[in-house]
């Protein structure tokens, strides 16, 4: 093995321990936030490792900086030189980053169950990385005193939702005045579901704010957060060495996601039928954000929805052209009446839009 890439593994699996001893401690003081961070840095060093022990680079040419995260997972995916992951194994990192990152810039409420499945399906990729690529078992680099996260299984995918889905509308019950811990306990759901979905931006309050609206008035969980709905965990063994894995559901594909793409993530799971994640005209948009029909595509213009692929496709079938809308579309729209009445909208589509179309 080459010098540097030791170094970078032993880095690796010391954050690890790290991480695993903060999740075990008594002490719930920085708990969550400090598990995520160590974590995440635990991935970044194990990838660089792996990288550089399959004989790839970690560095571009010139630059005095390594890769980051996101171009480590790259390479490990898509490099036949060095590659390494599945793209399962690829959507857990991106959560785990998406989620780190939550905790390291703003505010994320986790639950326990949560931060469990999230960690000892990390703690279960690092092990499954640690045989592929350096043929060593995890539990020869641990310390004999160390217990690799918990021996008790997470519920269903469904169950598992549900639970989160209960807490959050607690908190959003009128008169109860806790809407920033709605938020703080919504956004891991939140970044889970977008990374699965493949993207990479952090969830705005806005966009926060319509989920729990949709929450309030009864849509399920899987309608919005139709991601989070295509992904399922695995478990197998007992005591220990306990694995967990976050798996998609059999038949759905994932697809890498080209190099560039502003907000994306590396990989995303694949619309399969568009005719699903496009399922509205502009009149079932206007009834879900509750404006006129004239009002909304006031609102479409304004807000450049058909430039956005997540919000709109225009979808070709037989010989005909049909405009549609995504559920994404909604959200977008709900967040921006917040600062811009609807009115407003309509009086600058009249007096530019207009102009523009003819």
């Amino acid at each position: 093995m080459k010098r540097e890439a030791r170094l970078l593994l032993d880095k690796a699996i010391d954050s690890l321990i790290l991480s695993v001893e903060h999740f075990n401690r008594a002490d719930e003081r920085g708990r969550t936030t400090t598990v995520l961070i160590i974590l995440d840095h635990s991935f970044e060093m194990l990838l660089k490792a792996s990288i550089l022990n399959r004989g790839g680079k970690i560095r571009e040419r010139r630059a005095r900086e390594t890769i980051g995260f996101d171009a480590c997972v790259r390479r490990a995916l898509s490099d036949a030189k060095v590659r390494f992951l599945s793209s399962d194994q690829a959507l857990t990192l991106q959560t785990i980053n998406g989620l780190r990152d939550a905790a390291q810039h703003h505010l994320i409420d986790i639950s326990e169950q949560q931060l469990y499945a999230h960690t000892q399906s990390g703690v279960t990729l690092f092990a499954d990385i640690l045989k592929a690529v350096f043929n060593q078992d995890l539990s020869s680099r641990l310390p004999a005193r160390v217990l690799p996260i918990s021996t008790v299984a997470p519920a269903d995918m469904q169950t598992f939702f549900e639970t989160e889905i209960e807490e959050v509308k607690k908190l959003l019950r009128p008169g109860k005045r806790r809407r920033t811990e709605a938020y703080a306990r919504l956004r891991p759901l939140a970044i889970l579901d977008a990374t699965i979905r493949g993207e990479k931006l952090q969830p705005s309050s806005g966009e926060l704010h319509a989920k729990g609206q949709q929450l309030s008035k009864g849509k399920t969980w899987a309608e919005i957060f139709p991601g989070a709905a295509s992904i399922s965990f695995t478990t197998n063994g007992s005591g220990q060495p306990f694995n967990l894995r976050i798996t998609k559901k059999e038949g759905i594909p994932v697809q890498l996601v080209p190099e560039g793409t502003p907000g994306a993530s590396v990989v995303a799971v694949k619309r399969v039928n568009e005719l699903d994640f496009y399922n509205l005209g502009r009149d079932q948009l206007a009834e879900k954000v509750g404006l006129s029909g004239p009002k909304t595509s006031a609102a479409i213009w304004c807000l450049k929805l058909q430039e956005d692929a997540e919000c709109f496709k225009q979808l070709t079938i037989g010989k005909s052209k049909f405009n549609r809308y995504s559920q994404k579309a909604i959200d977008r729209v709900k967040e921006a009446l917040i600062n811009s009445p609807a009115d407003d909208m309509w009086k600058k589509y009249a007096r530019e839009g207009v102009k523009k179309r003819r």
